[in-house]
């Protein structure tokens, strides 16, 4: 894969974004911090699955959301999910909006599937830690698992979009030693193997800095984006997303 010609000037400012934004702060207004609000690791990944999922958009609007799945599960929200409780809350076909262009039903019908998941294999990861060995096996393996469920509603059907969401659920996940990200996959995925999360505001920020060259969010130029960033953090490439984060914001654009 060829790769983005990154000048000293432009490597030594995403080094330094990375470190000024990787922090504690970071947490506050991100969809992230849910997943810091619970107790238990099966918690943790539970709340992390579904924040991510939920977080496109305006997060004024979509934070709202997440934190209401969280107050009506009490924060056992693996429970929730695993034991059919969220029935009595979104009802099967109920047609009324729950977010943008999810209804009520279809959420019923994504967490079902997620339920399915949790008591045949018992938890998502447990399932990804089976059938994948890398960043890449880990996005097809989740959209693949949601497909075979039925449910292509909420969770990409494959991999050939950037599948944003799933690459930044597998980036709180995987990297460890953060204090945003939670490592609880670490073990068995490959940080330097993940793949950056890419929509259309991370694309214009990296055209900017010359790391990608026109194209839509696809996971061919998420992937190419990884590449350029793994020339400036070759063990975490996904630090760079940070990086990105804090030029996005220092160029007024956030």
């Amino acid at each position: 894969m060829e790769k983005a010609m990154i000048d000293d000037a432009t490597r030594d400012k995403l080094l330094r974004l990375a470190s000024q934004y990787e922090t504690a702060e970071f947490l506050r207004g991100d969809p992230s911090w849910f997943m810091h609000q619970v107790g238990s690791e099966a918690d943790r990944e539970a709340v992390a699955f579904l924040a991510s999922c939920l977080s496109y958009g305006n997060r004024r609007q979509f934070m709202p959301r997440i934190q209401w799945l969280v107050e009506r599960a009490g924060g056992r929200v693996d429970a929730w999910v695993r034991s059919g409780a969220f029935a009595d809350d979104l009802p099967q076909g109920d047609g009324r909006c729950f977010y943008r262009l999810y209804t009520v039903g279809q959420m019923h019908a994504f967490l079902q599937a997620y339920q399915h998941i949790m008591l045949d294999y018992g938890s998502l990861g447990s399932y990804v830690l089976r059938c994948a060995h890398d960043g890449l096996s880990a996005v097809e393996t989740i959209c693949c698992v949601f497909m075979q469920e039925g449910q292509s509603a909420v969770v990409p059907h494959d991999a050939r979009s950037a599948c944003k969401r799933v690459c930044m659920f597998l980036r709180w996940m995987v990297r460890s030693g953060s204090p945003v990200d939670l490592g609880l996959w670490a073990d068995f995925i490959d940080r330097r193997t993940l793949i950056m999360p890419l929509d259309t505001h991370v694309l214009s920020e990296s055209r900017r800095l010359g790391l990608l060259q026109g194209g839509s969010a696809t996971m061919a130029a998420a992937r190419k984006l990884t590449h350029a960033m793994a020339d400036i953090f070759p063990d975490d490439p996904l630090k760079g997303d940070f990086a990105l984060f804090g030029y996005g914001i220092n160029s007024g654009n956030i």
